[in-house]
């Protein structure tokens, strides 16, 4: 499933491509049929928010995307080719903003678990309900400390709740965990206030590096005595979907945690009594 930075980078993308622009939008699928809610209508601004996305448009209502596992935005040559039976939703928009021309801005969106068109009250109703973004300016880390308290479950099981931390993923949370020694299965209210700030640090810089390179490489690479850019999902990562710990070579351990496979090194992460 994308992580925060994708979405942020989609925003900041779809800002760049369409913003002002009068923005023809369809669903050749037909399972997208609020569409012409927002058709023919100027794209003023995107949002992200955690795992979620919205288009804004000039009448005061937005697409409000989840991606979900399998979605994913391809841009597309114009004018674009037919589309195909799995696009779920066609943005269009020429460069002197008239919905259509042939020089312009063509995005397919395929396979999301949602896509729908919202108010600016079920909008706000939508980012109520989720955490701290560590991505966002605004973002509140007092939020997400507080939320922590909370819960009865895991630290694990906690980072991926996205009503505490919005946009983090399953690779950020192995990875994260990884670096401050703490086990995935370590209760969430035992967490200290100095581990947490250490954990909000450390999720917003790889939040943004991976934003800034499109992808998730979390191993220091002066450690491995290489350059960041020879860093590969083989050599990248601590603990995530490796056999063994790169930094001490024990057996990574992997096991279902709330629904989704979980990663520690039980030497580096030891389980707390």
């Amino acid at each position: 499933m994308p992580e925060g930075h994708t979405i942020h980078h989609c925003a900041k993308e779809h800002r760049r491509l369409l913003r002002g622009r009068v923005v023809a939008v369809s669903s050749p699928q037909g399972r997208f049929a609020d569409c012409v809610l927002v058709d023919g209508q100027v794209l003023v601004g995107t949002d992200a928010w955690g795992k979620h996305l919205f288009h804004d448009y000039a009448n005061g209502l937005s697409v409000h995307v989840h991606l979900g596992i399998y979605g994913e935005f391809h841009q597309r040559e114009v004018p674009p080719p037919i589309p195909r039976d799995t696009v779920r939703m066609r943005l269009l928009s020429d460069a002197d903003g008239e919905a259509g021309g042939t020089d312009g801005v063509c995005l397919d969106l395929i396979g999301p678990t949602q896509c729908h068109v919202v108010d600016a009250e079920e909008k706000r109703a939508i980012t109520s309900r989720l955490g701290p973004d560590p991505l966002r300016r605004d973002a509140d880390p007092e939020r997400a400390w507080l939320a922590l308290q909370r819960r009865r479950s895991t630290i694990g099981a906690a980072l991926m709740d996205q009503a505490v931390f919005a946009g983090v993923g399953n690779v950020f949370r192995a990875e994260a965990l990884f670096l401050h020694g703490i086990h995935p299965e370590t209760p969430a209210s035992a967490i200290t206030r100095e581990q947490f700030d250490a954990l909000w640090s450390t999720l917003r810089g790889m939040l943004q590096r991976g934003l800034k390179e499109r992808r998730i490489m979390t191993v220091d690479a002066d450690e491995l005595g290489l350059r960041r850019r020879d860093l590969t999902p083989q050599n990248g990562r601590y603990v995530y979907r490796q056999e063994a710990c790169l930094r001490c070579s024990t057996p990574v351990r992997r096991w279902d945690l709330a629904g989704r496979w979980s990663y520690a090194c039980e030497t580096c992460q030891p389980v707390s009594d």
